[in-house]
């Protein structure tokens, strides 16, 4: 930051005197005296000529008074950004948000969130929705991003290792072009999946998939199911490209415009929330715990 003998020279250059300036800083004149001498010696410039007429700014005097002010305010104004920032830390919520982790259920309770935690303010943080951005993100939260939405059971949770506060149970659905003939349905049955690939997420990814996907394998072995391994854009345009059907939830509509998302005449759901660190910091501890008020 810079150096408070700064304000002095100011003092004692709109002064004219040490004498003077000593009496508005309630400091002595020998007290000012040795603050100048000791800026000059670290500055290694002469600042004052000092005369039995008074003091007058040298050349290098003048440079420095023109710099000096806008030093000094530029240094306060960033010490105050950098304690509102500190203030404001203690407020704001950073939520993750990629196609497959939408912000838009956290937007809609935060105004009744907002009623029971005043001064609470979030913010949106965008992520590329990878592999590895989604182990790093999810075993750091808290550091970057404080809260993600999403789906999640308690084997995915112990994996990313990372808490969840469930919002509600999602039901699972299906996707299908909206070329497909399927998609001329408001409503699917498990006939309709006959003879159809089926898109899941790997063995072992979700406990609540595994009991749909074991359902299938036991009574209805005519759907024919296709592991893949991520959830992101590419496996949505991979069902728009192709006949597939891929496995999803109502909150993923607005992913992708040529996709058209069935509710499936079965009764399996799927626990989507908010996903935080294990310890979250007392603003995202107030949050969560003011979440369930809002219901």
């Amino acid at each position: 930051m810079y150096n408070p003998q700064l304000e002095t020279f100011l003092r004692v250059a709109d002064a004219g005197s040490f004498n003077k300036a000593a009496e508005a800083m309630f400091i002595s004149p020998p007290a000012v005296i040795k603050q100048i001498n000791l800026l000059e010696s670290q500055l290694e410039v002469t600042l004052f000529d000092r005369s039995h007429r008074g003091l007058t700014l040298t050349e290098a005097g003048k440079s420095l008074y023109r710099d000096a002010r806008y030093i000094i305010t530029y240094c306060k104004d960033s010490v105050a950004r950098a304690q509102n920032a500190m203030k404001n830390s203690d407020s704001v919520i950073r939520i993750g948000t990629s196609p497959m982790t939408p912000a838009q259920n956290l937007i809609d309770l935060w105004p009744k969130v907002q009623k029971l935690c005043p001064g609470m303010k979030f913010q949106i943080i965008p992520f590329e929705n990878t592999p590895e951005n989604a182990r790093e993100i999810l075993k750091n939260l808290g550091k970057n991003i404080d809260i993600i939405a999403g789906i999640f059971d308690e084997g995915m949770l112990k994996y990313r290792q990372c808490a969840g506060l469930e919002l509600r149970r999602e039901p699972i659905c299906c996707a299908v072009s909206i070329q497909h003939p399927l998609a001329e349905k408001d409503i699917l049955t498990m006939e309709d999946l006959h003879g159809e690939n089926l898109l899941l997420m790997h063995r072992g990814w979700s406990s609540f998939v595994d009991a749909l996907r074991d359902d299938l394998i036991a009574h209805h072995p005519e759907v024919n199911i296709v592991d893949f391994h991520f959830y992101n854009l590419e496996i949505f345009n991979h069902c728009e490209n192709s006949s597939d059907i891929l496995m999803v939830i109502e909150s993923w509509k607005p992913v992708h415009p040529l996709l058209k998302v069935i509710p499936v005449q079965w009764d399996y759901t799927i626990p989507f929330g908010f996903l935080h660190a294990h310890n979250p910091s007392p603003a995202v501890k107030r949050f969560l715990e003011a979440v369930p008020q809002t219901e």
